[in-house]
């Protein structure tokens, strides 16, 4: 079930209470993990199976590296059967279909039959945060779990299930332990982050959605004006929307007594593309500096190891994203600003010289032109809408002022929130009205369509 969605607020509304007058019993953990299974299984009963499987087998992985000296071996184990699973229900589609390709360009007529699988959602989240439990204890870096239930609920824990934040066995476990206070503070902050998450979700990207995905859906129907639009509605669309169901989850745990790390931190104001990674998705990208940047040998090894860790990190990100060559290109186009721009942001005239606002925008220029890789439904797509937004001509791309208006609006928001203006936009009062006229917009003008979350499908 999806936050934005009626049977998520009848689960909630029977889960919550529950979890409350158990809070303080041996029974919480259970009954929490019971919640989060049955979250999950109202998508599909059979992603219980493979949940189950991968937390119970990196349980037992890390209960015979305590035991034994063949750590590595273990530890391997439980790298390889991640990555299987991975691969075998994220990219088995991908694989084949381009097995066949290769297959045809030679002339071969014989057809490797489709694998015909599903992709379980969340499967890429859930892997990476049980997989990141194995390394940490690998490393020393954490205390190996003793009980299966703490450790099935951190796997699980249903407010981040579906799309992370990826949290660290060192930040959520301890709080599994902890008998929760859950304070009136906590609810309020709690309901006041679900409510921002739910209008960045409903009132923000799901409008810009009906634009993004008609023009998207062919672009051969439309001219440089539609494409730039498109192209820069879809980069505010899916900040709105991951960054909206990090915050539900992020205000539905923090009303359990659970705190989840921050995943996004205004990450359109970063003045460069290395700021702008340590801003968007932070628990996937400092996921990846920690466990294949660095142990590729990160930046210790001379600058073109240094260029090689780095482009195979971004691409590597990119495949994660989807079975498909736009994702692959979209992670090698930010490889490849990042090798242009590196030694350019390290100098002091870029850090001194040019101003702050003219950097914002140079890297969210460049970030958007990237997210056509990501947003486009091909390479083919991709090559024609930046082609078509150099060569054709000019006509009305019909633009909606509202969503321009909006955008404008949160930009400005943000920008105030990273100076002195940040003391007043955190007073209570301020606060306070800034909910309320979000439920305002809401309950007026909040479109009736429902779009699936973005990241559902990664």
């Amino acid at each position: 079930m999806y936050f934005h969605t009626w049977p998520f607020v009848i689960f909630f509304l029977i889960v919550y209470p529950t979890y409350l007058a158990l809070k303080g019993t041996k029974l919480r953990l259970p009954v929490l993990l019971a919640a989060s299974y049955f979250f999950y299984a109202w998508l599909n009963p059979l992603y219980l199976v493979l949940i189950a499987y991968s937390s119970a087998l990196d349980y037992t992985v890390v209960a015979k590296m305590a035991k034994s000296r063949r750590r590595k071996s273990w530890l391997l184990v439980s790298i390889v059967n991640n990555l299987a699973l991975l691969s075998f229900f994220k990219y088995g589609t991908f694989v084949t279909d381009n097995l066949n390709i290769l297959l045809s360009s030679l002339g071969i007529g014989y057809v490797v039959p489709a694998p015909g699988i599903f992709l379980p959602v969340g499967l890429s989240f859930y892997i990476f945060q049980s997989m990141s439990y194995t390394i940490d204890y690998y490393r020393g870096n954490i205390e190996r779990e003793p009980s299966f239930i703490t450790y099935a609920a951190f796997v699980s824990l249903f407010p981040r299930l579906l799309a992370g934040p990826i949290e660290r066995g060192g930040n959520l476990l301890p709080q599994l332990h902890k008998r929760p206070r859950v304070s009136a503070q906590d609810i309020a902050d709690g309901l006041s982050l679900f409510v921002v998450g739910f209008f960045k979700k409903v009132a923000l990207a799901d409008y810009l959605a009906l634009y993004v995905n008609n023009v998207y859906a062919a672009p051969k129907q439309s001219q440089a004006p539609a494409l730039i639009l498109a192209t820069f509605f879809f980069a505010w669309q899916i900040y709105f929307d991951f960054s909206g169901y990090t915050d539900m989850a992020r205000g539905v745990a923090r009303m359990m007594g659970f705190r989840l790390m921050l995943n996004f931190n205004n990450p359109y104001l970063a003045t460069s593309l290395g700021d702008f990674w340590s801003r968007w998705h932070i628990s996937l990208s400092s996921w990846f500096k920690d466990y294949l940047y660095i142990p590729l040998g990160g930046n210790r090894k001379g600058k073109f190891s240094t260029y090689r860790n780095m482009f195979l990190t971004m691409v590597i990100s990119g495949l994660w994203h989807g079975a498909a060559w736009t994702f692959v290109v979209w992670g090698a186009v930010h490889a490849l600003g990042r090798f242009l721009t590196r030694e350019l942001e390290g100098t002091s005239f870029y850090r001194n010289k040019v101003p702050k606002l003219a950097k914002q925008l140079l890297v969210f220029g460049f970030v958007t032109f990237a997210w056509i890789f990501f947003r486009a439904e091909s390479i083919a797509d991709a090559w024609l809408i930046v082609t078509r937004i150099f060569t054709s001509g000019f006509a009305d791309p019909h633009c909606p002022l509202l969503a321009l208006f909006l955008i404008f609006a949160v930009w400005l928001y943000q920008l105030a929130y990273e100076s002195r203006l940040k003391c007043i936009l955190e007073l209570r009062l301020v606060r306070v009205c800034i909910i309320v006229l979000m439920i305002l917009y809401l309950a007026v003008f909040a479109p009736s369509s429902e779009q699936p979350f973005i990241y559902l499908q990664f």
